[in-house]
């Protein structure tokens, strides 16, 4: 992992009324007794078990935004994820058991024309269609019942806060309640010759026998490619160019996770190949430097920046702003960009020290560090 610093303000834990549960957490943390560790996390689960099911989400969503530490963070949402599969367990003596689920699609869309556009459509036209290739490849678990929604929805309609109410459509599906209540529809936004990677999730719900894991399966293979092309299909409109790239559903605690990792690596990796292309093209080889900045519209305050440069190159650097999600240390996320810069056979990568401000301080712009602008003895240079 890359030692770089975390441009972050965390809350402190005394100063919530979420205390008393944080403390099992670093108690389970510390905990050298397996047994002792468990009976901590437990506690914590069926707390989050009850929040679920008295639909408590605004609870549950100031818990998360209060975590103190990323450890903290990241072991509340591994008891998230015990506590939606145990609120979700069929009741007992029930034949037939309801699984809802999200799937996470990339979808980096591009407009081709020089003019703005309307958004494109957030829904979905024949859903039919994409059942069909779902279930000709088994990628629910084998299961040939199951509903999904028209509308292809932004994150934070499966976030946190909305979670309770997804618990309760679910237990409701096997009463035949319709599941696209509140999902609404999320345009994707289109910029005059810009494309992006935008985050959807397409979210459904699949019958069971209760001792069937629809979601076990970890591997898209066999049905990526046809349900990315039928989903290009359905989203495709004049003077755009749309790649979809789905990936494979889960919980929305899971789904949640994987599909916003899922989207930054995308738009990392759109952002490196365009701007490489275009100094390689202009002056060479270019220079790598990422950085830690503080940045009040970044989750939790901070971020870090990755920045493409030529000393040869007068022009401003080209820069990919990297969000840090929760339950991620800084430096798991530095050594991911390390990883794509040697991917992309950049061999000139720099670590920028100390955490620096979100706005150039001479120019007002986004500050991003030029090569020729970082001093030797100011960066780790990873040749």
């Amino acid at each position: 992992m890359t030692d770089i610093a975390d441009p972050r303000e965390f809350p402190a834990a005394a100063d919530t009324p979420y205390a008393p549960i944080f403390a099992l957490v670093d108690s389970s943390l510390a905990e050298s007794s397996t047994a002792r560790a468990d009976a901590a996390d437990h506690a914590v689960t069926m707390q989050l078990v009850q929040r679920l099911e008295a639909g408590d989400g605004s609870w549950l969503s100031g818990l998360f935004d209060a975590a103190p530490s990323v450890a903290i963070e990241r072991h509340l949402w591994r008891r998230l994820i015990q506590a939606w599969r145990h609120a979700s367990r069929a009741p007992q003596g029930e034949q037939i058991a309801a699984t809802l689920f999200a799937l996470p699609v990339v979808i980096v869309a591009g407009n081709q024309t020089s003019s703005a556009m309307p958004p494109v459509d957030g829904v979905l036209s024949d859903l039919e269609r994409i059942g069909a290739i779902l279930r000709e490849h088994r990628a629910l678990g084998g299961s040939q019942t199951f509903a999904l929604t028209s509308a292809l929805v932004a994150a934070e309609a499966i976030d946190v806060a909305r979670m309770p109410a997804l618990l309760r459509w679910q237990r409701e599906a096997l009463a035949g309640a319709d599941t696209d209540r509140d999902l609404a529809p999320a345009p994707i936004a289109m910029q005059a010759g810009n494309e992006g990677a935008h985050l959807r999730f397409i979210v459904g719900t699949a019958l069971s026998t209760p001792a069937v894991d629809l979601l076990a399966e970890t591997d898209a293979k066999g049905w990526a490619l046809p349900l990315a092309q039928e989903l290009g299909r359905q989203l495709a409109v004049a003077g755009v160019s749309v790649l979809a790239l789905p990936r494979v559903p889960a919980t929305p605690p899971v789904a949640i996770q994987q599909g916003r990792a899922a989207q930054r690596a995308v738009g990392a990796q759109l952002f490196a190949s365009n701007a490489i292309r275009r100094l390689r093209a202009s002056v060479g080889e270019p220079c790598a430097v990422i950085s830690a900045h503080r940045c009040p519209s970044a989750p939790g305050g901070g971020e870090l920046r990755l920045s493409l440069s030529s000393a040869f190159d007068p022009r401003q650097a080209e820069g990919f702003r990297c969000p840090l999600f929760p339950t991620e240390t800084a430096g798991e996320i530095a050594s991911m960009l390390i990883e794509l810069m040697h991917d992309c056979r950049v061999i000139d990568v720099r670590v920028q020290d100390g955490i620096h401000a979100d706005r150039d301080a001479a120019t007002g712009l986004t500050l991003l560090f030029k090569s020729d602008t970082v001093p030797a003895d100011a960066a780790t240079s990873l040749h």
